[in-house]
């Protein structure tokens, strides 16, 4: 069950990685089968050199295990290695939790994990440039207490050059290992409350209030907004991000997709945990990946 790793073009690693997508996994979600699974198998040219007995998920190991090769990594194999290696091999989802394309100002961060402190991950793969991070560090400082970037070795020595002290720099090895370069330090009184209100939804701004025991806007919704700017304006940015941590740990806390994620093949647990698909749709996804590659590839 060997696949030649050096045959793989650029369209065909390309697929490989949309394996992993959330469409993808969307569609196993409201189907229990997914076209363009089947379609991406193909293209990625996977499916010629393993056996048809196995099954979905462990087409997905087997994906990933290119994926996770320093000379094919995309973004989601950074994904998986903060997933499994910090949110849990270090925290647990009972204590903490992982926003995904997290949007601040103009960003989206990649990953942010809430524990005792806020701490957003900036991928930089090997195949990335770093033409966008001056304005993504700049926005990211605004609302996290800790920020880091975690790269490729190609790209260590420019990103020490060109951020701040206080970010924080990881590699991810030859040995799918992170390592950290600089540590990043944790400035919660750097925080802006205005740029973390953009952030949040409007029914998690009003819970912050309440906990800070600040009055709540009793205004139109057409003025809420800018109510709502107002009293942030006022408040102190540590008392702000540590209100931020409380409520952002229950309103977006992964605790009920625990046991389905581990149902999952490791591979695709991190797609669990930031892909959003409703519960009555686990049984699907599970079913999905229990089902024969040879049954699979003429999903349509």
């Amino acid at each position: 069950m060997s696949h030649k790793l050096n045959l793989f073009d650029g369209n065909q690693l390309a697929a490989v990685a949309r394996l992993f997508s959330a469409s993808v996994f969307q569609e196993m979600a409201r189907y229990g089968a997914s076209p363009m699974f089947a379609r991406l198998a193909r293209e990625s040219t996977i499916s010629q050199n393993i056996s048809e007995t196995l099954s979905v998920g462990e087409f997905f190991e087997f994906a990933f295990a290119i994926l996770s090769k320093k000379a094919y990594r995309y973004e989601y194999a950074y994904r998986a290695a903060i997933t499994h290696k910090l949110l849990l091999g270090t925290h647990s989802l009972k204590t903490a939790s992982m926003l995904t394309e997290f949007r601040t100002e103009n960003c989206k961060a990649d990953i942010v994990i809430l524990n005792g402190t806020s701490t957003v991950y900036e991928i930089k793969s090997e195949r990335d440039n770093l033409d966008r991070l001056d304005r993504q560090m700049s926005a990211y400082r605004k609302v996290f207490a800790k920020v880091n970037i975690i790269t490729g070795e190609n790209h260590i020595s420019a990103i020490l050059e060109k951020v701040p002290d206080d970010i924080g720099v990881l590699v991810l090895s030859d040995r799918f290992r992170i390592s950290t370069i600089r540590e990043a330090v944790d400035r919660p009184d750097c925080i802006n409350p205005v740029s973390v209100l953009d952030s949040l939804q409007r029914h998690e701004a009003i819970q912050i209030l309440e906990r800070m025991g600040e009055p709540v806007p009793q205004v139109p919704n057409t003025k809420m907004y800018q109510a709502l700017r107002l009293q942030f304006e006022k408040i102190s940015p540590t008392a702000t991000h540590h209100h931020m941590l409380q409520v952002l740990k229950k309103t977006r806390s992964l605790l009920p997709l625990a046991d389905f994620s581990m149902r999952l093949p490791s591979s695709l647990r991190p797609a669990a945990l930031s892909t959003s698909i409703s519960v009555k749709d686990h049984s699907k996804v599970l079913s999905a990946v229990r089902t024969p590659i040879s049954e699979a590839l003429r999903w349509a």
